[in-house]
Order: structure tokens, then sequence, then C-alpha cells
């Protein structure tokens, strides 16, 4: 499922507009921190918990050697923060099958 697809289905299922519905998705989820709740939480050094679904945190990465796959010519890769999601235990259940209805 795409962005505009979420919207849709958004937009179905709330009964709102679908700009309306996409305005709610890009509140959350666009990656500009001045406009993305989510994106915004993370560069502020916080993480944000969807009881029942999971949560998103910027981890630190160290820095390290990479690897070009197309030439092998080693790359130095800096120290950088990286966002990450980890699935809450309902979410895993649901994929597994094993979440009750």
């Amino acid at each position: 499922m795409n962005k505009a697809e979420l919207t849709d289905k958004l937009a179905e299922r709330t009964g709102l507009a679908v700009s309306k519905a996409r305005e709610c998705i890009d509140a959350i989820f666009d990656s500009d921190p001045a406009v993305g709740l989510i994106a915004a939480e993370l560069l502020a050094g916080g993480k944000v918990a969807i009881s029942g679904f999971g949560t998103f945190e910027a981890r630190a990465r160290k820095a390290r050697a990479g690897r070009n796959p197309h030439t092998g010519e080693v790359l130095d890769l800096p120290a950088m923060r990286a966002p990450a999601f980890k699935a809450g235990k309902p979410l895993k259940e649901t994929m597994r099958g094993t979440h009750p209805a």
C-alpha cells in the first residue's frame, strides 16, 4: 500500500474528505520535521510509542567502514543517528496469526 492508497482507505474508514485524510497522514508521517510529528520527535531525541503497534526511535550508529558494491572501494561511513521501528507484541502476534480476535 502506498501513501495515496492509505489516504483513500483512511478517508473511507473515517468518513473524512480525502484532502483532510491526506493532511492527517502528512501531519503524522511526513519526513519534514516542520510537518511530521514522528520526524520532529525523533529529531528532538525522543521516541514515539504507539500502544499495540510499536515504537519509532532514533538509534546511534558508530562510524564504520563500508564498501561500494559496484566497485569494491572501501568507504568511511560517518557516525549517524538513524530512524528505527520496533514492532509491539500485539502487532507481532497479529503477523504470526496468534493474536486473539
